[in-house]
C-alpha cells in the first residue's frame, strides 16, 4: 500500500498530470465555502478517458468486458467501477491503521464518504441512520451500524441478542427484515455495465453470448445478502487451542495479538511501529483499509479523513470528471445533487459528467461543474445550510462522545426527525459478556497503536504524556486478561515508560505543562457532558420514558440546519492531566505498579511446568538477616566476589536459563526482560531516595529488590547491554553508599533491621514473578543487613570492587569516564574507613595492654590490616589525581606510625624509661607520609584546610618525639649534647610547621604549642647552664638563647587568656634564671641590678594572678549559687578549667620566691646606704621593699586565709611594688 503524506499538494503516487490539483475553495453565491482535499493514499490506475456511448446503447446487455481485469483498469479491478460489496463495519479502522499518525490529534472525523453524505443529508432525508461512533482523542470514528445484518448474525449465532432485544423494547417492536426490490439490483447492474462500456475502446455494445452470464446479470438478493454478511466480524475471541495452551511452540504468533514487542518501542524506525495485528484473518476481520483512495479533505474547520471509492474519468480537455448514470424519466432531487457535489469536493473532482437513459438505452451526455450543482433545477440546496449542518453534528458527537473506549449508537428512525444517541459500551456491560460488543477489540488495537505512536515522539513533546496515559489505561479497560496478555503487558510497560524515574524534582511542577487546554486533551474518566447548551438545543428530560437510555437527542433534524447551534459545546473539550507525583517514591510506586502488572499478564500467558517451586506470591520472601555470629566474615566475602565475577564473565559468553520454560525471542521473553530492567531502575531510585532521607534500612531493602531484579535479568538475557552492565554498577555503588551509612550509624541498628524486614504485597508478587524465573542470589553477599561493623565496611568495599571490576572488564572505563572516577574516590574513602576502623581497634588493643610489655600479634597484624587499606586507598585517589584525599589518606598512614611508635615505648618499673630506636624508626617514618601529603597537596591554595591539618599533625609529631627524647634521653645509647642538638632540631621544626599568625580555630593550640615549645627549649638551655662548666662562648650562647626563648614563651602565653598557670611558672622560671645568673656575680651594684630584674618579672605576674583570681571567684559564684538551689547543678557544669593544686604549689613557690628577692634586695640597700649613703629614690624602694616584705611575711604565716584571699594579698603586694616601680621610674625622669 503506498502513501503519499504530503500536504503540499503533490499529485498521487501514480503521477498523472491530469489529477486534480490537491486543493481548492469553492464559492457560491455569494457564500464562500471551504474546502481541500490531498489525496493520502490511491490505488487506483492513471485516469482512463471515458467513452462516450452512442445514443441508443443498450446498457441492459453486457459488455465484452464486463466484471473482466483490464489494463486500464489497474490492480484495484472492479473495485473502481462500483462493484465493491457494502461499506465494512470497521473501515474507519483500516484508515486509522494505515493513518495512525493522524488519529487522536489532527483529524476530527475518520469514514467512509457515504457516511459522511448520509450524516449530512439528515436533514433533507427521511431514511433511518445507523452508526456507530468511536472518540480516540479528538478524532471521531464513524461506521456503518447495519442493523439488519446485525440482527440476521443474532438469530444464527445468538450474538447481539442484547441489541436486538433492546431494539425491539423501545425502537422498532415489529422488527423484521427489509428485502431489497428487484428494482434495486436492476439498476445496479445498469450502472455497471455503463461503467464498464465507458472504459471500452470503441464505444460500442459487445454483448457477450454465453446465456450463463446472463443468468448472472442479476445477482439473486438471497445470495447477495450472505455476501454481505460474511463481511460482519464475529465478535473477538481466542481461539480454543491457545487458551488451552498459552505456552504452546508458536509462542511468538498468537493470533490476535500484536507481534510488535512495546520493549523497543522508543528506539523503533517508524515503519516498524506495528506489525500487523491480526497474523491470521485480518482481511475476514475487515480491519483493512481497501478504499481505492483515501483523503484528507477539510471542509470548513473541520478535518476529515475520508475513504472514498468514487471512479473518476479523465475526459480529454476535461483534467478528472465523475461520471453519473441517470433516469431521464425521474429528475434529480436534492438527495441526489447533494450526494453529487460532495463526492465531487470529497475527491476535488471540478466537473460531472451525466448520461440519461431511458429503460436502459442511452439517450444523452450533460457537463456540469461542481459549483453549478447546487444550483441544478429541482435540486437547490443551499452550500452554507450543508457546512452548518455538518458543523452541528460534529460539535453535537464530540459533546456526548466523551467516553474513549466506548462505542455510541447515532440513530434515527426511517421517517421520524429525531436523532438518538445510545452509549452501546454501558447497555452491553449490563450483559454478562462485554465482549459480545464486536467493536471492543479494534478500538483497543487502535487505542494502543496511536499510543505508541505517540511514545515514539514522547521525548519530543512532553505535553503529549497525559494523552498517551489515558489512551493506554483506557485500552486496558477495553481488554481481557485471558485473551490477550501480550497487549496488557506492552500497556502496562508503557505506562510504566511514561514515567521519568531520573527526572529532576522541580521538571514535577515545573517542566510539564500536563493540564493545559490543549487541542488533543482529553479524560479517561470524564462527567458526562451537559445535555443541553445555553439554547435548549436537545434534552432527554421532556421525551418520552423509552428516551432515558439515550446519552443525548436532538429533538428536531432542522435544528442542525440553525448556524452554530452547538458550537458552545463543540469548544468544550475536558482536559487531560498527567498525574503530578509530588515525591520519588510516589511516582516509583506507580511505575512498579504497571510493571507488575505487565509480569502477571506475561506469567499468565506461559505455560506452567510441573517441576516449577510452588511459590505462594502472598507468602512473603525472607530478606535474610546476618548476625555476627552466622557471618563467615571478610574471607568468605572473598569467595562471593569470586563467584560474582565468574558469573558476571558468563553473562558475557552468552549463557542464560529461564525456570519458567520461556522461549529467548518469544514476546514473553522480551517483554518480561523490559518489565524487569524497569522494576530494577523503579527500585534502584527508590534506595536513592530512602538514601537521601537518612533511612537506610529501607534503602537497603530498596537496592536488595533492584539487584534482585538485575540478577534474575542476567539470568535471562543472552547478552548484557553496556547501558545495563553500567546501571548494575551503578546499584553496586549505591549499595555500598548504603552499607557504609549503616556501619556509620550502628545507634540506629534496630529501627533500620525493622524497614529492612518490612514488605509491601507490590514487592512479594514482584518478587515471586521473578523467582519463577531465577532462584539465583548472586548479590547476597552484598545486600544482607550484619549487625558486625568490620563486615558492614568489608560489604561496602566489595561492591565498590564489583563496580570497578565491571567497569574494567566490560571496557565501558573510557565511555563512563565520571562514573569510573566516583568508584574509584569511594573505593579509595570506603579503604581509608576500613584502615581507620583497623587503626583505632589497634590502639584499643595497645591501651588494654598492661602486664605485657612487648607488642603483640593481635597488635602487628591490626597494623598490617590498617596500612594495606591506606596504600590501596591512596592508590586509588592518586589514579584520578585527587591530591586532597590522597593527602589525608597519608595523613591518616602517618597516624598509624605514631601509634605503632607509641605501642614500642618501654614501659617498666625495674628499669628507667628511654626514648627508644623503634620510636625513632616509627615518628620518623609518620614523618615522611606527612610531608608526602604536603607534597601531594602543593600548596595552601589547594585544600587550605587539609594543609593547616598536615601541618598540625606534622608539628605535633616533631614536638612528641622531641619531648620524649627530652623527657626520656636515651643516654645509654647517645651523648647530652647529641640529644640537646636533636632535641632543639625537632622543636624547631615542629615551630616551623606551627602556624600562630593565620587566625582560624586551631590558632590558640598553635599559640599554645609554641609557647611550650620556646618554654622547653628555655628550660633546656637553662638545664644546660647550670650542669656545664667550661666554655664560656657556649655558655654565653646559652644564656642569649634562655632568655630569648624565656621572652617568646611569656609573649605567647599572655596572648593565651586560659593558661595563668603556665604563664606564672614560666616567669618563676625566669626568677630562677636571675638567681642563678645573681650567684655567679660578685658586685653588689650587679646583684642589685639583677635583683631588681627578678623583681620586676615577679611584678609582671600580676596579669597570670588576675587570670586566676577570676577563675577562682566564678568557681566560688558557682559554688554558691549551687547551695542555694539545693546542689541540683549536675556534675562537671563547672566553667573552670583551673587546676588548684597547682595553682596552691606554684602560689607557695611565688611567696617564697618573692620573700627571699625582697629580702636580699633590703639587706643589699641596707649595705649600700650604710656605706655610701643612698638616694632618696634607693630609699624609697628600700623603704617599700621593707613595707611589702613585711605584709608578705604576715600573709604567709596565716594558715587560714583561702586560696581566693592568698591571691587578692599577692596582687595588692604587686600593685603596691608597682607603684613604687613607678614612682621612681617618674623620678628618674
Amino acid at each position: 500500500m503506498a502513501e503519499a503524506d504530503d500536504p503540499g499538494g503533490t499529485a498521487p503516487p501514480q503521477g498523472d498530470p491530469e489529477e486534480p490539483k490537491q486543493g481548492s475553495v469553492v464559492f457560491f453565491g455569494g457564500n464562500e465555502v471551504k474546502s481541500s482535499a490531498v489525496v493520502k493514499y490511491s490505488s487506483a490506475p492513471p485516469q482512463a478517458a471515458f467513452a462516450r456511448l452512442q445514443e441508443k446503447t443498450d446498457l441492459k446487455l453486457p459488455p465484452a468486458n464486463w466484471l473482466r481485469e483490464s489494463a486500464k483498469l489497474g490492480p484495484a479491478g472492479t473495485t473502481i467501477l462500483g462493484n465493491n460489496k457494502k461499506s465494512k463495519p470497521f473501515s474507519s479502522f483500516g484508515m486509522a491503521y494505515d493513518f495512525i499518525d493522524s488519529i487522536g490529534n489532527d483529524v476530527d472525523v475518520v469514514s467512509d464518504s457515504e457516511n459522511i453524505k448520509k450524516l449530512l443529508k439528515i436533514p433533507y432525508s427521511k431514511s433511518h441512520v445507523s452508526m456507530a461512533v468511536h472518540r480516540i482523542g479528538r478524532t471521531l470514528l464513524l461506521d456503518e451500524l447495519d442493523i439488519q445484518e446485525l440482527f440476521m448474525r443474532s438469530s444464527q449465532t445468538g450474538d447481539w441478542t442484547w441489541l436486538k432485544e433492546f431494539y425491539q423494547r423501545l425502537i422498532d417492536q415489529k422488527w423484521q427484515r427489509k428485502k431489497k426490490s428487484k428494482e434495486h439490483w436492476y439498476h445496479k447492474a445498469i450502472l455497471s455495465k455503463f461503467l464498464y462500456y465507458s472504459i471500452n475502446g470503441d464505444g460500442a455494445a459487445q454483448p457477450v453470448p454465453s446465456t450463463a452470464e446472463e443468468h448472472q446479470e442479476v445477482p439473486a438478493p438471497d445470495e447477495s445478502g450472505e455476501a454481505g454478511r460474511a463481511s460482519w466480524p464475529a465478535p473477538f475471541e481466542m481461539p480454543t487451542s491457545i487458551s488451552e495452551d498459552p505456552g504452546a511452540s508458536n509462542q511468538g504468533s498468537v493470533p490476535l495479538e500484536p507481534s510488535y514487542i512495546v520493549g523497543h518501542v522508543a528506539s523503533a524506525p517508524k515503519e516498524q511501529n506495528l506489525t500487523t495485528l491480526f497474523n491470521d484473518g485480518e482481511n475476514s476481520q475487515g480491519l483493512k483499509n481497501d478504499f481505492v483512495r483515501n483523503i484528507l479533505w477539510t471542509f470548513e474547520d473541520i478535518h476529515m479523513l475520508v475513504g472514498s471509492n468514487m471512479p473518476i474519468f479523465g475526459g480529454g480537455r476535461y483534467p478528472a470528471v465523475s461520471l453519473r448514470l441517470r433516469d431521464n424519466n425521474k429528475p434529480i432531487n436534492v438527495l441526489t445533487g447533494i450526494d453529487y457535489w460532495l463526492d465531487n469536493l470529497i475527491c476535488n473532482v471540478p466537473e460531472l459528467v451525466m448520461c440519461f437513459h431511458v429503460n436502459g438505452i442511452v439517450q444523452k451526455y450533460e457537463m456540469i461543474k461542481t459549483e453549478d450543482i447546487p444550483n441544478l433545477e429541482n435540486s437547490n440546496f443551499s452550500t452554507k445550510v450543508i457546512k452548518d449542518i455538518a458543523q452541528n453534528i460534529l460539535s453535537f458527537l464530540k459533546s456526548n462522545c466523551t467516553k474513549e473506549g466506548h462505542t455510541y449508537w447515532l440513530f434515527k428512525a426511517s421517517g421520524s426527525d429525531i436523532v438518538k444517541l445510545y452509549d452501546l459500551t454501558t447497555l452491553c456491560e449490563e450483559t454478562e459478556d462485554k465482549y459480545q460488543n464486536p467493536f471492543t477489540m479494534p478500538v483497543a488495537i487502535l487505542l494502543y497503536k496511536v499510543a505508541c505512536n505517540m511514545m515514539l515522539k514522547k521525548n519530543q513533546n512532553k505535553k503529549h504524556y497525559g494523552t498517551i496515559r489515558t489512551l493506554l489505561l483506557n485500552c486496558l479497560k477495553l481488554l481481557d486478561k485471558g485473551r490477550h496478555p501480550q497487549i496488557i503487558a506492552s500497556a502496562n510497560y508503557m505506562l510504566s515508560e511514561l514515567f521519568q524515574l531520573d527526572e529532576p524534582k522541580k521538571e514535577e511542577s515545573a517542566a510539564f505543562p500536563l493540564n493545559g487546554n490543549s487541542d488533543e486533551s482529553y479524560s479517561e474518566e470524564e462527567e458526562e457532558m451537559p445535555d443541553s447548551d445555553e439554547n435548549g438545543s436537545y434534552s432527554t428530560s421532556s421525551d418520552p420514558p423509552d428516551d432515558n437510555k439515550a446519552v443525548a437527542i436532538i429533538k428536531s433534524v432542522g435544528e442542525l440546519s440553525v448556524p452554530e447551534k452547538y458550537k458552545s459545546i463543540h469548544r468544550i473539550r475536558p482536559s487531560c492531566a498527567f498525574p503530578v507525583c509530588h515525591d520519588t517514591e510516589e511516582r516509583c510506586r506507580l511505575v512498579l505498579s504497571y510493571v507488575l502488572e505487565g509480569l502477571k499478564s506475561v506469567d499468565s500467558s506461559i505455560k506452567r511446568e510441573g517441576d516449577l517451586p510452588a511459590a505462594d506470591p502472598n507468602t512473603p520472601i525472607p530478606l535474610k538477616y546476618e548476625d555476627e555470629s552466622t557471618s563467615g566474615g571478610p574471607e568468605c566475602l572473598e569467595k562471593q566476589m569470586a563467584l560474582f565475577l565468574d558469573k558476571m564473565g558468563s553473562f558475557q559468553k552468552g549463557k542464560h536459563s529461564s525456570q519458567s520454560g520461556m522461549i529467548p525471542g518469544s514476546w514473553q521473553y522480551e517483554m518480561k526482560l523490559h518489565l524487569i530492567l524497569k522494576s530494577s531502575r523503579a527500585y534502584y531510585i527508590l534506595s536513592d531516595a530512602a538514601m537521601s532521607l537518612q533511612k537506610y534500612g529501607r534503602a537497603l531493602r530498596y537496592i536488595k529488590l533492584a539487584l534482585h531484579c538485575h540478577d534474575t535479568y542476567c539470568c535471562l538475557c543472552t547478552n548484557v547491554l553496556p547501558e545495563v552492565l553500567l546501571f548494575l554498577c551503578q546499584c553496586l555503588t549505591l549499595c555500598g553508599d548504603i552499607q557504609l551509612m549503616l556501619a556509620q550509624n550502628a545507634s540506629n541498628r534496630a529501627a533500620y533491621l525493622e524497614e529492612y524486614n518490612y514488605q509491601t504485597k507490590e514487592d512479594q508478587e514482584i518478587l515471586h514473578s521473578l523467582n519463577r524465573e531465577s532462584s539465583c542470589q548472586v548479590f547476597a553477599w552484598a545486600t544482607d543487613l550484619s549487625t558486625d561493623l568490620e563486615c558492614q565496611l568489608s560489604v561496602s568495599c566489595k561492591c565498590y570492587e564489583a563496580a570497578n571490576e565491571i567497569l574494567l572488564f566490560s571496557n565501558l572505563k573510557k565511555q563512563n569516564a565520571e562514573q569510573h572516577t566516583q568508584v574509584l574516590k569511594r573505593l579509595g574513602n570506603i579503604r581509608n574507613e576500613i584502615g581507620v576502623f583497623y587503626m583505632n581497634q589497634a590502639a584499643a588493643v595497645q591501651t588494654e595492654r598492661v602486664v605485657s610489655r612487648s607488642v603483640s600479634a593481635t597488635e602487628q597484624q591490626l597494623w598490617k590490616k590498617s596500612f594495606s587499606c591506606f596504600e590501596k586507598g591512596i592508590q586509588n585517589f592518586e589514579s584520578i589525581d585527587d591530591a586532597t584525599n590522597a593527602a589525608l589518606l597519608l595523613c591518616n598512614t602517618g597516624r598509624l606510625m605514631r601509634i605503632c611508635a607509641q605501642a614500642h615505648c618501654a614501659a617498666g618499673e625495674d628499669f628507667k624509661r628511654e626514648f627508644s630506636p623503634e620510636e625513632a624508626l616509627y615518628y620518623n617514618k609518620a614523618i615522611d607520609y606527612y610531608l608526602k601529603a604536603l607534597r601531594s597537596l602543593g600548596k595552601r591554595e589547594v585544600h587550605p584546610a587539609v594543609w593547616d591539618s598536615v601541618n598540625w599533625e606534622l608539628s605535633t609529631t616533631y614536638f612528641t618525639m622531641a619531648t620524649l627524647q627530652q623527657d626520656y634521653a636515651p643516654l645509654s645509647r647517645k651523648a647530652q649534647e647529641q640529644i640537646e642538638k636533636e632535641v632543639s632540631e625537632a622543636m624547631m621544626k615542629s615551630l616551623k610547621y606551627c602556624d600562630v599568625d593565620t587566625a582560624s580555630a586551631r590558632q590558640p593550640l598553635c599559640q599554645y604549642r609554641a609557647a611550650t615549645i620556646h618554654h622547653r627549649l628555655a628550660s633546656m638551655y637553662h638545664s644546660c647552664l647550670r650542669n656545664q662548666v667550661g666554655d664560656e662562648h657556649l655558655r654565653k650562647q646559652h644564656r642569649i638563647l634562655v632568655d630569648l626563648h624565656y621572652n617568646k614563651a611569656v609573649k605567647l602565653f599572655q596572648l593565651l587568656k586560659d593558661a595563668p598557670c603556665e604563664l606564672l611558672r614560666v616567669q618563676l622560671e625566669r626568677v630562677a634564671f636571675a638567681e642563678f645568673q645573681m650567684a655567679s656575680q660578685n658586685s653588689s651594684a650587679g646583684k642589685l641590678k639583677t635583683l631588681s630584674g627578678a623583681l620586676d618579672i615577679m611584678i609582671k605576674t600580676k596579669c597570670a594572678f588576675q587570670l586566676i583570681k577570676k577563675e577562682i571567684a566564678a568557681e566560688c559564684d558557682q559554688m554558691n549559687d549551687d547551695t542555694s538551689n539545693g546542689g541540683n547543678t549536675p556534675p562537671g557544669d563547672s566553667t573552670s578549667n583551673l587546676n588548684k593544686d597547682e595553682v596552691m604549689k606554684l602560689l607557695g613557690i611565688f611567696e617564697s620566691r618573692l620573700s627571699f628577692l625582697l629580702l636580699q634586695s633590703i639587706k643589699l640597700l641596707s649595705s649600700t646606704k650604710k656605706k655610701i649613703g643612698g638616694s632618696n629614690e634607693e630609699e624609697e624602694v628600700l623603704k617599700t621593699n621593707k613595707e611589702v616584705y613585711s605584709l608578705l611575711l604576715r600573709a604567709t604565716a596565716d594558715k587560714s586565709v583561702t586560696l581566693l584571699e592568698r591571691t587578692e594579698v599577692i596582687l595588692t603586694l604587686l600593685e603596691q611594688l608597682t607603684r613604687n616601680t613607678e614612682t621612681n621610674n617618674t623620678g628618674i625622669q
